[in-house]
């Protein structure tokens, strides 16, 4: 009877990446991949440590595995792991523990375990990797969106961040490399590809020879084109970019690329000056305007997407109102907002005037009031407009069936069909309002 594992990801869509790649790994070596709620003879958590909640929940979920089969071999994984590995060791739950830039070996550390020949853990000082951990996934658990890891690690020490002292330095993945796991996925079917990593802006920085004026030597950009050129590619999209990367170069190029998607996550934090500064961003809001304003130069009505921090550290209400305004003028298309939360080991954690609890929550309402506004308006530039749609998945609403999908910018668009759609490019007539979140559209007749 074959072994069965079990596999959990928390955190960013790097770890998601990192997940596919290890149960892999484990269908390779004969493994039978089973659910996490189901009983396994291994589970593996892939863990998160971005905040203090982020632990906690990995440490419930290596806890679950646990109760749900004594039994079971409980892998911790990843960042989490990097930040606490003596409480992971010392955690009766926890069997193995393996740390980033070491999970390529993961099957092995199991086996080596199961037969008693090995340590419980493989921990390295993540500091001084300096090699980009070779990692590489067969298929996913998406239909029709692959994401691409295409490097690690991040230089940036921002003051609220725990991530470079858990992901060590940048470290960019062979470019060949890259190109031949998506010919293969493509292979699949999968029309989308998502380059993904953990400071995304700096992939290939580190291999590059002369360290001058980095950015205007385009790796990222180089690799958007060849992917391109790539046939049956129909789409590809980035994960979150830093403001610095945009140079009129650097759009210029990637405008080039027709499977681009112009939808642009751009970190900000905040749009107040003197917040970003205690932050540790290397950009001030004026120049994240500009660069904003470049994409629109090159790109028609792209979106923009950010995240924001408030009750940062100090933060006063004339710089949470600085903030509020900055994100009007810029008109993002949705914002994701988190109420800053102390996370030991950083900066920010040790600065003075923490902001309470209910000032935190107050400004999180305020400007998710903002957010939702704003979300809205981007949404009705596209009513009466034509648009085409990846058919990602089929939902039930209000006891309709809907084929439902996103179009390049990334807005979420439903068709009111019964025929099954999924991973069909369809193209379409918006036409208004489904729900807050989801366009109604109706299907060309040229499909």
């Amino acid at each position: 009877m074959k072994k069965t594992a079990a596999f959990l990801t928390l955190g960013c869509k790097v770890n998601t990446y990192e997940t596919e790649a290890i149960r892999g790994m484990f269908e390779a070596a004969g493994y039978k991949i089973v659910d996490f709620k189901e009983l396994a003879d291994v589970y593996v958590v892939n863990t998160c440590t971005v905040t203090n909640i982020a632990d906690r929940k990995s440490r419930q979920m290596l806890h679950q595995a646990k109760k749900r089969n004594p039994a079971a071999i409980i892998v911790a994984v990843g960042c989490y792991v990097q930040a606490a590995e003596e409480e992971l060791l010392n955690d009766s739950s926890v069997d193995l523990v393996v740390g980033n830039n070491k999970k390529s070996e993961i099957v092995k550390l199991v086996e080596s375990y199961i037969s008693q020949q090995d340590t419980n853990y493989m921990v390295v000082d993540i500091d001084r990797e300096n090699e980009y951990e070779n990692l590489s996934v067969i298929s996913t658990m998406e239909k029709t969106r692959a994401f691409i890891k295409i490097q690690d690690g991040c230089n940036r020490f921002c003051s609220y961040c725990i991530i470079p002292y858990v992901r060590g330095r940048v470290r960019s993945r062979d470019e060949e490399d890259i190109l031949i796991e998506v010919r293969r996925l493509k292979e699949l079917g999968y029309k989308e590809f998502v380059l993904t990593g953990i400071h995304l802006s700096s992939y290939g920085l580190d291999r590059l020879e002369n360290s001058d004026d980095l950015y205007k030597q385009l790796p990222l950009a180089r690799l958007i084109k060849l992917i391109g050129q790539i046939p049956g590619i129909e789409r590809i999209r980035l994960g979150s970019l830093e403001p610095r990367i945009i140079t009129e170069t650097f759009v210029e190029e990637i405008s080039k690329v027709k499977q681009f998607c112009p939808h642009f996550h751009l970190s900000l934090q905040s749009g107040s000056n003197t917040v970003l500064k205690r932050m540790n961003r290397k950009y001030t809001a004026e120049e994240y305007e500009e660069k904003v304003e470049l994409l629109r130069k090159y790109f028609d009505n792209p979106a923009f997407t950010t995240d924001i921090i408030v009750g940062f550290p100090g933060e006063t209400e004339e710089e949470f109102n600085e903030t509020v305004e900055f994100v009007n003028r810029i008109g993002f298309s949705d914002i994701h907002v988190f109420k800053y939360s102390k996370r030991a080991g950083t900066k920010a954690a040790k600065m003075e005037n923490q902001i309470p609890e209910d000032i935190k929550q107050r400004r999180s309402n305020e400007l998710m009031t903002v957010v939702e506004k704003l979300s809205k308006n981007y949404k009705a530039m596209f009513l009466g407009k034509m648009d085409e749609v990846l058919i990602e998945e089929e939902v039930i609403i209000e006891k309709r069936k809907y084929q439902i999908g996103h179009n390049k910018r990334y807005l979420k668009i439903a068709i009111a069909s019964e025929e099954n759609l999924t991973n069909q490019i369809i193209k379409v007539e918006i036409q208004k309002e489904l729900t807050k979140d989801i366009l109604l559209s109706s299907i060309l007749t040229e499909n």
